[in-house]
């Protein structure tokens, strides 16, 4: 049976503007996430806390966050990190609740995402889980690749709910399904989402399983819709679908389009109260990041 919960956003401007050459300027990237802010979203995922050799469009993330007007919202804020270091110098931050790491169960992108190799990405979640209880945080854990990839790496639903396991039972409580490269179809979805949620989730473990599912515009809707009949209720989006992973392939797959989760959320009567006003001033504004 499917638990009815209430649906949880995170919207990723993080994500959306990382693979973007040009340097979006610091101010007008501070703008546009005070805007989102506003709009009434669960999470924000705002930054990262990598090496600016590998993002170099979020080396003033750090910056960023000292613009950030929290007063006016009841947004989390969440920091992606890819390393100790990078945990280590997002924790101090008193504003962060949310530490993300991308944990890919391709072997292949784990070394080309982080440079490290699962094993040893696995000790990097034991120590991020020490530091987040250690600093009032929470860990989001992304399976990255949780849906296949393009490297011929070996992948089935066994070795999703393998790694799931793993990391749950050293004490991770979110996991994001994560479709880095755009190769999830409805039917691998409804295939891993609900036993997912139905073994991890609805035992009483205390452990969220969302999706953060990257697409082309077409197959934008019935991969949420997909992951909606499953009993999913966590979705990370991105306005108008912009961004991808720089490290996954030299022609970005976009994030699914927050606008388009809204709407069928809205149909479905479970969409979360947000001030489409805020939501109407970030999309004109959004010109000015996304040129």
């Amino acid at each position: 049976m499917i638990l009815q919960k209430p649906v949880k956003l995170i919207e990723c401007p993080r994500d959306a503007m990382q693979g973007i050459h040009h340097f979006i300027d610091t101010d007008i990237k501070a703008a546009y996430i005070n805007l989102l802010l506003e709009v009434g979203f669960d999470t924000i995922d705002f930054g990262s806390f990598v090496s600016p050799k590998s993002i170099p469009q979020l080396r003033d993330t750090a910056e960023v966050l000292s613009r950030l007007n929290l007063s006016n919202t009841h947004s989390k804020l969440l920091a992606i990190v890819a390393n100790i270091r990078g945990a280590e110098a997002a924790a101090i931050h008193p504003e962060i609740s949310y530490l993300g790491f991308p944990f890919s169960i391709s072997e292949t992108f784990q070394q080309r995402n982080t440079n490290s190799s699962i094993a040893q990405s696995l000790d990097t979640v034991k120590r991020l889980l020490e530091i987040c209880g250690k600093n009032n945080k929470t860990a989001v854990v992304y399976l990255s690749m949780g849906f296949g990839n393009p490297y011929g790496d070996t992948w089935n639903p066994e070795i999703v709910e393998r790694w799931a396991e793993e990391l749950i039972g050293h004490g991770a409580k979110i996991l994001a399904l994560s479709d880095t490269t755009g190769v999830s179809t409805p039917e691998k979805i409804k295939a891993i989402v609900p036993h997912m949620i139905g073994r991890f989730e609805n035992e009483g473990k205390g452990v969220e399983i969302g999706v953060h599912l990257h697409s082309t515009p077409h197959t934008r809707l019935e991969k949420i819709s997909a992951a909606y009949e499953s009993g999913c209720r966590r979705f990370d989006s991105a306005l108008k679908g912009y961004g991808g992973c720089p490290m996954a392939a030299d022609e970005l797959t976009g994030n699914m389009a927050t606008e388009e989760l809204i709407g069928y959320l809205s149909s479905k009567g479970s969409a979360p109260k947000l001030n489409m006003d805020k939501w109407q001033e970030a999309v004109a504004f959004s010109a000015k990041v996304f040129l």
